[in-house]
Parts: C-alpha cells; sequence; structure tokens
C-alpha cells in the first residue's frame, strides 16, 4: 500500500507591487497558523520536517513558501528578471508576508523564520505587531553588517563555482548533526540559481539593522523568541542574546551542539527546543 505526506502543495498567485508572482506553498495541520521562511539561497523543503510532524500539525496549521526565485517559485513573467540585478529590500520582504498572510485567510499567525528569515522575524514585530502574534527568529540578530567584500566579490563571481556556496553553508552546520540532514541542507543550498544568494544577502548584510530600534518592539502586542545555534559562526549567539536583551519582554534560547540550520540539519534537537515555544505561544492564545 502506497505510502503518502500529509503535505499538501499548491500555487497562489499573489499581486505587489503591480507585480503578479506565482508562489509555491506547502501545507499540513490544523490550528494556530505558523509560516515559515527559509534561508537565504534556499527553499522551504528545510521545513519539510515540521510539516511531517504531527505533534506539531496536531496544534498548528503549518505554512512553509518558497519566495519568488526560490525553489518551485518561478520569478514573475511580467519582469525581465535576466537584465537586471535582484536585489531582496526589507519593505518588500515584510510586505510579502504580510500580503501573503491576508490572502491565505490566517488570523494573526506566528511567523518563524531562520537566518534571513530569522532577521525578518524583529523587523515584522516592530513594523508589523498587529499582524502577527508572534515572531519566532531561529539564528537571528539586529545586524550583520561589515560583509561588503564577502557579498559583492564572493557569492556571484564568474570564477567561482555555484558548488562554493553550499560548501560554505556546511561550515555553519553543527559536528553534532546527523550527517544525512547535514547534506539534505547543502544538497538544497547546490539547487538555487547563482544570483539569489546574493541578492538575498542585500537584506540580510545591508538593510536589517535594528540597533537603534530594537527597543522599540513591544512584546505585548507581538510576542519575539529568538534561538540561536551554538555553532552557528554568522548569526553568533552573542548577536542573537544581544537582540532579545535589547527587546524589553522578548525569549532567547542558546540550542546547544546545533548550527545555522536548525530545523533541517538536525530536526529532532531542534523540536526538544521549539516544542516549550509553541506551548508558549499556544497557551498565551
Amino acid at each position: 500500500m502506497a505510502k503518502f505526506s500529509d503535505i499538501t502543495g499548491r500555487y497562489i498567485y499573489l499581486e505587489l507591487d503591480g507585480i503578479e508572482y506565482r508562489v509555491y506553498i506547502e501545507e499540513a495541520g490544523k490550528g494556530i497558523p505558523l509560516v515559515c521562511q527559509h534561508t537565504a539561497g534556499s527553499d522551504a523543503r528545510q521545513y519539510r520536517h515540521i510539516l511531517e510532524d504531527r505533534d506539531i500539525t496536531s496544534r498548528f496549521h503549518v505554512v512553509a513558501a518558497d519566495l519568488p526565485y526560490h525553489g518551485k517559485s518561478l520569478p514573475p513573467t511580467s519582469v525581465r528578471h535576466w537584465e537586471q540585478e535582484y536585489k531582496l529590500t526589507k519593505d518588500w520582504f515584510m510586505r510579502y508576508w504580510v500580503k501573503l498572510c491576508h490572502e491565505l485567510e490566517l488570523k494573526r499567525p506566528v511567523y518563524m523564520g531562520c537566518s534571513m528569515g530569522g532577521h525578518l522575524a524583529p523587523d515584522l514585530a516592530l513594523n508589523y505587531p498587529n499582524e502577527f502574534r508572534a515572531c519566532i527568529g531561529l539564528e537571528a540578530s539586529m545586524w550583520s553588517g561589515n560583509t561588503d567584500r564577502l557579498v559583492n566579490q564572493w557569492f556571484h563571481h564568474p570564477r567561482l563555482s555555484n558548488e562554493s556556496k553550499p560548501a560554505l553553508m556546511l561550515s555553519l552546520c553543527s559536528p553534532n548533526a546527523p550527517e544525512e540532514y547535514v547534506r539534505e541542507t547543502v544538497w538544497e543550498y547546490s539547487q538555487g540559481a547563482p544570483p539569489v544568494f546574493k541578492g538575498d544577502l542585500y537584506y540580510y548584510s545591508f538593510e536589517h539593522d535594528l540597533r537603534q530600534t530594537a527597543k522599540n518592539i513591544d512584546t505585548r502586542k507581538c510576542a519575539l523568541y529568538v534561538l540561536s545555534g551554538e555553532y552557528d559562526w554568522s548569526a553568533y549567539p552573542a548577536a542573537a542574546k544581544a537582540l532579545a536583551d535589547a527587546v524589553p519582554g522578548a525569549s532567547y534560547t542558546l540550542m546547544e551542539g546545533m548550527g545555522h540550520f536548525p530545523m533541517v540539519e538536525d530536526p529532532v534537537k531542534f523540536k526538544k527546543y521549539l516544542m516549550p515555544v509553541l506551548a508558549e505561544i499556544q497557551a498565551k492564545s
């Protein structure tokens, strides 16, 4: 007898700034909406373990989306994208998630993102606190600047193979993580379009900056949870904790023995850290 996943995949047409995007989403479960944003240069396959975990989907309606230009969300046909540089901006990124949640008719969902998606968690909590009941930032920090040379000269260069980016991501994974899941993480990165990773890092490295405004996040309106991996050298633990410390009422958790991609590189261990956060959000809801 055939074995099927509980995940349902479909496309939603989303219009933003006069451009129609065909966005691929995967869903599972019922209950409180939980929307998930992948890391820079990858796609929503990173959340497959959460989408298939019935301890989570029995209480949460999980939605994971491939950002436009990523995974199965092809570039919009109305844009001559091959003639222009792809750049992900903070304003567009925030409005994209608000719009997507509205179109899916999700009532004050929980937002969870990792890396660039983790950075977006406090940005959403600050700028759209009435849209989300809670934001969970995985590997998030206030700022990831001083990376101009790395981003501009290294991440999209004709002398560097596209394999160089997934190889670098390998160094962000924990040495304790199961090898099969680490290789899954790297495999997903190997399939991204060459200019996309660099374009995502425009937001991550240049536009995201909460050093002066993190203190203005009102966690009474939108709770903020920051979780960081011990072996993450990008959004390293001290930087993640500094973000949480700067936000009155925010929660910080150090995920011991984990790296930059907790939900995919070590889903079993990540679940032990995630479940208490989800339980607290559920209790408050």
